[in-house]
């Protein structure tokens, strides 16, 4: 099992938002993701910088960590822009960059471009866009000139010369935990993110959570079947820091092995830990951290 982390983009550059990325690489982790938001929960009024510029400059920072998104979303993006600022992170970083992309949610960025007065996208109409956002994104990643007319979006002989530098194009980490976006994780993701069931976030126990998960990993199969592919391909990450157990199993090396154990044998690939932030829902221990992510991985395999 892999093991990843999450850097919010809450640090200016200069004063040590650069060193955490290259801490993340001197720690062995696989990837660094951050939140591609423009704000965030309880950070809405606390400093927040833009995630691919973040990720531009830590690829710069950095030469073996992966890099990526969790996640990106049709919120306040589109595909067409989207498209070309992926293909030149992809370029900058020498092909280090996975899109964590999922169809968002009702927080700041449902709400920041609609005008006041009108309603917020339902749960509905995000599934709607998302199902179209993501095989457009897909062409244009894959196509070196893209027309198309849809019910939400629309390109025009859009150029994306000269496409991706890992091919056919970048992976994809499709967040998904319903019946349509599993469908889309089946048929266009590398990977699929859970962050477990929202319903039971509050209430449910560490066991729920983990029959909850099991249960999405067989929507996943499901999925796989339905579109003819091999339910083995898609890899499983989960994002910690949403089930109910929160961030207990960052107290102690042996408490995160416990935790991350009863989903690797659901099958998941990759672990993803939040970067402790004092004063925030991720304040953790560092030294805990640290020692997670130089030993964790190991007791894992072991």
């Amino acid at each position: 099992m892999r093991l990843s982390t999450v850097i919010l983009p809450v640090r200016r550059w200069s004063q040590g938002g650069r060193e955490v990325w290259r801490r993340a690489e001197e720690l062995g982790f696989h990837t660094a993701y951050t939140y591609d938001h423009l704000s965030w929960r309880s950070f809405r009024d606390r400093p927040w910088f833009g995630a691919l510029p973040t990720l531009t400059a830590a690829a710069e920072a950095t030469s073996r960590l992966r890099l990526g998104t969790l996640v990106t979303s049709p919120n306040f993006r589109h595909p067409v822009t989207l498209a070309k600022e992926l293909i030149s992170l992809d370029d900058i970083s020498g092909g280090r960059f996975t899109l964590g992309i999922g169809a968002g949610g009702s927080g700041f960025d449902a709400s920041a471009l609609i005008r006041e007065g009108e309603a917020a996208w339902t749960p509905r109409e995000r599934a709607d866009r998302f199902g179209e956002f993501v095989p457009l994104l897909d062409r244009l990643l894959t196509h070196e000139v893209v027309s198309y007319e849809g019910t939400y979006y629309v390109a025009q002989e859009v150029r994306n010369i000269p496409g991706c530098v890992q091919r056919p194009r970048l992976p994809f980490a499709v967040a998904a935990t319903g019946p349509r976006g599993l469908r889309l994780a089946a048929r266009y993701g590398q990977a699929w993110v859970t962050t477990g069931d929202p319903k039971i976030a509050d209430t449910g126990t560490p066991a729920e959570s983990v029959a909850a998960v099991a249960r999405q990993v067989e929507g996943l199969r499901a999925a796989c079947a339905e579109t003819g592919r091999d339910a083995a391909e898609p890899e499983k990450i989960l994002l910690t820091g949403f089930t109910p157990d929160r961030n207990r199993p960052l107290e102690s090396l042996d408490a995160f092995v416990d935790f991350a154990g009863s989903y690797a044998e659901l099958g998941f690939d990759e672990i993803v830990i939040h970067w402790p932030i004092p004063d925030s829902d991720f304040d953790t221990d560092l030294q805990v951290f640290e020692r997670i992510a130089t030993e964790g991985p190991a007791q894992l395999a072991g």
